[in-house]
């Protein structure tokens, strides 16, 4: 229960900061160039708070339904506007203005991703270093020449230092469907090419795990058997075991490595298993028994307890990408533009059917993300907002109708044709808008649900 309270605040904190930048860039905007706002609402329904600066007509207000927000400004369009006002509403701006004043907002997206990325890459991202672990037979990474213990260095050219860095790098190569070099250091040192031919792959593949479809694993070093933490309650701790505990044998077999612990636990769901541990230089016996896990390959052991890590052997092979002020800017800006363009990308190939529909989420899966980056640290979660921003402000830039996007398609033809488009043509445009929406919407909830629920 904490944690689905967990994600439900992070995901209110996340959206409500979102939503309030994206309105703010309309506001700011609108301001700036004469128009006079009457609310600035984040949310929408009945108004749980409302107020108003000294001096200031403007209403603030924070609404019931946290999925959106609304700057709402005086226009002629939606009630008589006093004469000696007619020149701060919206409708009577020029085309250059009213176009500055929607675009604002998506514009805020990306220039609140751009700070949000330089603040992360100046406080560094800890990750793991890109080497390369077991190579899958028959795989196109074996194929290519890779070898357990390479070190990715730079993929396409573009230089990697964790796996993050190495999977986005990876999505964006496989959307072009070419043959890409990726420089490597070789487990002896040296520098050599290794090839992904990407025209190999399946154009449905799964790139949610797109590392372990091209034939590669992440280097898992063996570790010994060792309790390090013990889930409250669980399975585990209900049995005897604790933290420090090696595990020798189970049912009379010897576990050399945690590996071999998690298959033998994994796979056996509901049986009872005889374990033997050596605990402050004794051997103990005890029994457990895995709970059964339901899952889409079928149903699995698990029992609350989690490895004890070698600190040595974690810091060998974690890293940090860090960066001064200036290069944070420069690393910021590009990291923000290839995020943009591989969100336009991901989201025409599912258009045209390349990517499954799938991989569309909703807010139920944005705030299992928002709770488990925010679980992670600080830096972590502000990668999650910079993304999620990015995500907000290409798709309020899509030409659909009720969108930002929507607006700007229609000022478009307004500057071609030298008039606006007929009020029965934008409200034809507004009903198709909403039904796109709704659909959108709905199938995005339905694949929260199937991955919720399995």
């Amino acid at each position: 229960m904490s944690t689905v309270l967990s994600s439900i605040f992070f995901f209110i904190v996340a959206i409500g900061l979102l939503i309030t930048v994206h309105e703010f860039g309309h506001f700011w905007v609108a301001r700036r160039l004469g128009v006079k706002v009457l609310r600035f609402s984040v949310g929408f329904g009945k108004p749980i708070w409302s107020w108003r600066r000294q001096g200031d007509d403007t209403e603030y207000v924070i609404a019931a339904l946290p999925l959106g927000g609304y700057v709402q400004m005086l226009d002629e369009r939606e009630g008589p506007v006093p004469e000696a006002e007619l020149d701060q509403a919206f409708n009577r701006k020029p085309l250059g203005h009213r176009a500055a004043i929607v675009a604002a907002g998506p514009l805020a997206n990306f220039l609140f991703a751009f700070v949000a990325y330089w603040l992360v890459f100046m406080m560094g991202i800890e990750g793991m270093k890109p080497v390369v672990g077991e190579i899958q037979p028959n795989s196109l990474a074996q194929q290519g020449g890779f070898r357990e213990g390479d070190l990715l260095l730079r993929i396409d050219g573009k230089q990697v230092q964790t796996w993050n860095s190495a999977y986005l790098a990876l999505m964006e190569e496989s959307l072009d469907g070419q043959r890409i070099e990726v420089e490597v250091r070789d487990a002896e040192g040296l520098h050599r090419l290794r090839v992904l031919d990407f025209s190999r792959l399946p154009a449905d593949v799964d790139r949610a795990n797109l590392i372990a479809n091209l034939g590669l694993q992440p280097y898992s070093p063996s570790i010994l058997p060792v309790i390090g933490s013990l889930e409250p309650g669980g399975v585990a701790e209900q049995a005897g075991l604790q933290a420090g505990d090696r595990i020798l044998m189970v049912d009379g077999e010897a576990i050399d490595e945690w590996g071999q612990w998690v298959e033998r636990v994994r796979g056996h769901p509901g049986e009872i298993l005889v374990v033997t541990v050596l605990r402050d230089g004794r051997e103990i016996t005890l029994t457990l028994k895995p709970a059964v896990v339901e899952t889409q390959e079928g149903p699995i052991g698990r029992i609350g307890a989690a490895v004890a890590y070698p600190e040595e052997l974690m810091a060998e092979l974690q890293t940090v990408e860090r960066y001064g002020p200036l290069d944070a800017a420069g690393k910021a800006a590009l990291r923000t533009w290839d995020m943009t363009i591989l969100t336009l990308r991901m989201l025409w190939r599912m258009v045209v059917g390349d990517v499954a529909v799938e991989n569309l989420g909703g807010p139920i899966r944005i705030a299992q993300f928002a709770g488990y980056s925010a679980s992670v640290g600080l830096v972590s979660f502000i990668a999650f907002l910079a993304l999620i921003s990015i995500s907000l402000g290409v798709l309020n830039l899509l030409p659909v109708p009720m969108l930002d996007g929507g607006h700007l398609f229609f000022y478009a033809i307004e500057f071609v044709k030298g008039s606006p488009l007929s009020e029965e043509m934008q409200a034809l445009g507004q009903r198709l808008g909403i039904v796109i929406l709704i659909a959108v919407m709905v199938l995005a909830f339905y694949n929260d649900l199937v991955q919720l629920f399995g």
